[in-house]
């Protein structure tokens, strides 16, 4: 009924849309609607709430539609109901809430609080106690980031034994806790107590001790920025491994990347080989920043949603313990500037080594213009001996073609004599000698003028 009540709804909508104002941009609705995408729960008091968030790399919808289907009364889920990144499904005496992320997927059971695990209680079971079952939370298809049991309890908050009861609640851990929110009359709404350790069950403690006037909108609220802020916070952590990780490499790298100028400015080693070295140098750090990029950016975006939420709780001490937004941030702010650091350092190596690969380039590019220098200066020497010996050749072979022609004209000449002509062979040869010289000079001549006209077109 509401899905079909939505659908008119919206056709209502563009039907207005479209006697009242220009087409709709195509996104419009979905980045309008993006407010309402993930709406907070409403939680009555007292509650339990089961918290597991997972890497979902690797893991497809169709997977986690086939283990909600398991859910009792929803084996008719649809995957086009999982397209929103958001569902709610409610069960007999509970709740499941599915949110997909980009790098993870969270699932919440509200439920209410076990009778045992009321306050005043002594670290009470819970991990068997959620509804959905043990074997439907471990079978969750990806990789546990976080599993939080948060308990919600309308009471305690002005108990003079509020920390001893917490402690005994939580169980051992130094307890941090804070009073959080801002009502009208100045006073705080609720109170966040942990020890933020891991339990035997593999689930971390909070507890939320709240007003008995505690709407189940408030409580809601409460508990998504508390469970987001502890989510976040370990996803922000993710990159310090990397950072870690990445380090070593980096020195070696700063390392490597300083003897190549050190050899580059001494001018040690063939430029050759020092290119080579830097061109896999270059490889190895575009690697690091292609595999490592996209962690470093993410880090620094769940950093400043914890940051965000731990403003949102507005936070007021709880004597005797340390607030839970102070002492997450002096824990979380040395990791998150080691991983700044190291991305900014990666960022650093990536461009030195940009400038030193422009250095030697235009070492090469120098020695190469030189190189091309000399050939030139061999080539225009060899072009004039050709030049001269292309001379000399002519010479000869006009005195050559020369000779033969005047030997001809005194075989001609010879010949004519015997025929009975009065000529003297040998002078008639001799006064020949200069018009045979000119007649060749001058055909060599005109041979040339049409070579060069014809390598001028």
């Amino acid at each position: 009924m509401d899905g079909a009540q939505g659908q008119m709804e919206n056709a209502a909508m563009n039907e207005l849309d479209a006697r009242a104002l220009p087409p709709d941009d195509p996104q419009r609705r979905a980045l309008h609607n993006e407010v309402h995408a993930r709406p907070s729960a409403r939680v009555r008091l007292p509650a339990l709430i089961s918290y597991v968030a997972l890497l979902n790399e690797g893991v497809s919808r169709e997977q986690e539609c086939a283990h909600l289907q398991r859910l009792p009364g929803h084996a008719d889920l649809t995957l086009d109901r999982l397209q929103g990144n958001f569902l709610r499904l409610r069960c007999e005496g509970y709740t499941v809430k599915w949110e997909r992320h980009t790098e993870f997927t969270r699932y919440s059971i509200v439920q209410p609080l076990p009778a045992h695990a009321t306050w005043g209680s002594t670290l009470p079971e819970l991990a068997s106690q959620v509804a959905t079952g043990a074997d439907w939370l471990r079978e969750l298809p990806g990789r546990t980031v976080a599993a939080i049991h948060l308990a919600m309890l309308p009471e305690g908050m002005d108990d003079p034994q509020l920390l001893p009861k917490a402690q005994q609640w939580l169980g051992e851990g130094t307890l941090i806790g804070s009073r959080m929110g801002n009502t009208v009359d100045g006073q705080s709404h609720s109170c966040l107590l942990s020890h933020l350790r891991i339990g035997a069950d593999g689930f971390e403690r909070l507890l939320v001790l709240a007003s008995p006037q505690t709407t189940e909108g408030r409580a809601g609220r409460i508990s998504q920025r508390v469970l987001e802020l502890e989510t976040y916070r370990l996803m922000a952590l993710r990159g310090l491994p990397v950072a870690k990780q990445l380090s070593p490499v980096l020195a070696q790298a700063e390392s490597q990347l300083a003897d190549i100028t050190a050899r580059l400015e001494g001018q040690q080693g063939g430029d050759p080989s020092l290119l080579d070295q830097l061109v896999a140098l270059a490889a190895r750090v575009e690697r690091a920043t292609a595999e490592h990029g996209y962690r470093f950016s993410a880090t620094r975006a769940y950093d400043a949603v914890v940051r965000e939420r731990i403003a949102e709780l507005r936070e007021r001490p709880l004597h005797g313990t340390q607030t839970v937004g102070e002492f997450m941030q002096r824990r979380l702010s040395p990791a998150m500037a080691t991983v700044e650091a190291t991305a900014k350092r990666l960022a650093a190596l990536s461009e030195r080594v940009s400038r030193t690969s422009a250095l030697l380039r235009t070492r090469v590019d120098i020695a190469t213009e030189a190189q091309n220098q000399q050939l030139l200066e061999k080539l225009t020497r060899g072009q004039d001996l050709q030049l001269r010996l292309q001379s000399t050749v002519e010479g000869l072979s006009i005195a050559a073609i020369s000779y033969y022609v005047v030997s001809l004209v005194l075989y001609g000449a010879k010949a004519l004599n015997k025929l009975g002509l009065p000529l003297n062979p040998e002078l008639t040869a001799g006064l020949t000698i200069p018009l045979v010289l000119w007649g060749v000079w001058k055909t060599v001549q005109r041979i040339h003028d049409k070579l060069h006209q014809g390598g001028g077109h």
